[in-house]
């Protein structure tokens, strides 16, 4: 059962230049065809634990550090579109089922999976209409936050206003707003424009560290006392992630070590050593204090450290995030979704 939620509206902060991190190293090649769609993994000291979206049933597949296939967990859950993975501190298996490209579901879900494939669903609702969101994290008490996937920037930040029901739904709350600037990094399905869209999320094993991913970079935020609210508030370090195809999954192994990957057949698996450190040392440098001193939001409502929920943005921009909003609806439409 996870802990009640009270209601908290904070702002979060616009992420920061690089701390210069080491560059992504393969590890393996992930290869099985039931993985075309990796959007979500998480990972312990001997397997990392992965899904797709799409399907017809909650498949969780367990590779080993080669990038084979050892086993799948499945349960008879028919989900609409798996977009991420996380794993409860008692095992349990949390998958997001937020994607939603049309905009067009009244409810979203979580759905808790053991490791035997025992499925408990969640449904949520959003306070202010359908999102697509493709990013969970669990915070220290084991409360779900969703990040959602915003083509014009200012991702919100929401989590539920009590606790999780079966089958619900559980109304949720925006608590924050992400915004996070273009970079050069290469990579992604639709150039530079893919740098602000946020397509996964990971915690590290102990909590002290959470990773938001774009399709080209990672930003590792330290947790003061579990808080994921709170870490937002801080100055991350930027990690970059050149050359996916289309990255939207990443995990922390037990060593601190950032892993990532993207969809499409043969795609590898990389690792950044040590990442977690990386953002641990930023805080301590900083006083481990949060990057300004940005003012609550009202009840139900987020804004960024300057007040602004969406970051303002050249015309030229915006054209590209207005095309790469069509080529997602053209993605929805061509992929299979129930």
């Amino acid at each position: 059962m996870l802990a009640a939620v009270s209601v908290v509206a904070a702002a979060t902060t616009v992420p920061a230049a690089s701390a210069e991190p080491p560059a992504p190293r393969t590890v393996c090649t992930v290869d099985d065809p039931r993985l075309a769609e990796l959007s979500g993994m998480v990972a312990d000291e001997d397997h990392v634990y992965a899904v797709s979206d799409g399907g017809t049933r909650i498949e969780i597949v367990v590779l080993g550090r080669d990038c084979a296939r050892q086993r799948v967990i499945n349960a008879e859950t028919d989900p609409f579109d798996v977009e991420d993975l996380a794993r409860g501190a008692d095992g349990t298996f949390w998958l997001a089922d937020t994607g939603d490209n049309r905009k067009r579901r009244e409810t979203v879900a979580l759905h808790a999976v053991t490791p035997d494939g025992a499925a408990t669903l969640y449904r949520l609702r959003y306070p202010d209409g359908a999102h697509d969101a493709e990013a969970l994290l669990l915070d220290g008490a084991g409360v779900p936050y969703i990040v959602t996937k915003n083509v014009l920037g200012g991702s919100g930040v929401y989590r539920p206003v009590g606790p999780l029901s079966s089958p619900g739904p559980v109304d949720l709350e925006k608590v924050g707003s992400l915004d996070i600037e273009s970079t050069d990094t290469p990579g992604g399905p639709v150039g530079s424009a893919g740098s602000v869209l946020v397509t996964g999320a990971a915690s590290a094993a102990d909590g002290s560290v959470v990773a938001i991913r774009t399709y080209t970079d990672a930003y590792l935020y330290a947790v003061p006392d579990g808080d994921v609210l709170a870490a937002f508030g801080r100055e991350p370090v930027r990690v970059p992630l050149p050359g996916e195809r289309q990255g939207e999954a990443i995990a922390f192994a037990p060593d601190g070590a950032l892993l990532a990957a993207s969809e499409g057949a043969g795609e590898p698996l990389r690792s950044v050593p040590e990442a977690a450190a990386l953002a641990t040392a930023r805080s301590a440098e900083d006083g481990d204090t949060p990057e300004g001193s940005p003012e609550p939001a009202g009840a139900g409502e987020a804004a960024s450290a300057d007040g602004a929920g969406i970051p303002a943005l050249p015309a030229a921009v915006i054209s590209v995030l207005v095309a790469m909003g069509a080529l997602v609806g053209f993605r929805a439409w061509s992929s299979r979704r129930r």
